[in-house]
C-alpha cells in the first residue's frame, strides 16, 4: 500500500515522503496512529499544494533577506550612549539597541537574535556586527558608539 508520511517514523520514512509499505503495517500502525495517510489522488494533490506553498514561502523569505542585505551591507549604525569620565559606557550596547537603531535609521526590521557582535561594546568607538538574515544570507555593518 502506498502511504504519505505525516510525521517522521524511524526506519520507515520522513514527513512528506511517499512510500510503499505492507498493507497490515499501514492499516494497523501508521494510519491508526496518524503517522501516515493513504496515498489517494486527493491526498497526493494536497501534498503537492503544501510543498508548493512551502517552497513559495522560502523563495519570498530569501528575496526579502537579499533585499535587506543590499540595504544594510557595509553601512554604519550610529548609537549614542552615556558614559563616565573615563570613557567607559554605563552598561553595554546590546543587540536589541542595535536592532532598534537599524529600524530607526534604515527602516529595516531586524531580529536582535540575528545580530552577532565579535566583542561586547563597552567603550566608545567603531565595532563590527554581522546580521544573519537567512540561511547563507548575511550583512556586515559597522556600529559606531558616540557620546550622548
Amino acid at each position: 500500500m502506498k502511504v504519505i508520511f505525516t510525521q517522521d517514523v524511524k526506519g520507515s520514512g520522513k514527513k512528506g515522503e511517499i512510500k510503499n509499505v505492507s498493507d497490515g503495517y499501514a492499516r494497523n500502525f501508521l494510519i491508526t496512529k496518524g503517522l501516515a495517510v493513504e496515498a489517494t489522488p486527493k491526498n497526493l494533490s494536497d501534498l503537492e499544494g503544501k510543498q508548493a506553498s512551502a517552497q513559495h514561502k522560502i523563495d519570498v523569505d530569501t528575496a526579502e533577506a537579499k533585499k535587506t542585505a543590499e540595504i544594510l551591507n557595509d553601512k554604519k549604525v550610529l548609537i549614542k550612549a552615556k558614559a563616565g569620565s573615563s570613557g567607559k559606557l554605563f552598561g553595554a550596547v546590546t543587540s536589541a539597541q542595535i536592532a532598534d537603531e537599524i529600524a530607526a535609521q534604515y527602516g529595516q526590521k531586524v531580529d536582535k537574535k540575528k545580530i552577532s557582535l565579535k566583542s561586547e561594546i563597552k567603550n566608545f568607538g567603531e565595532y563590527e556586527a554581522e546580521i544573519r538574515l537567512y540561511t547563507g544570507i548575511s550583512a556586515k555593518m559597522k556600529v559606531e558608539v558616540t557620546e550622548a
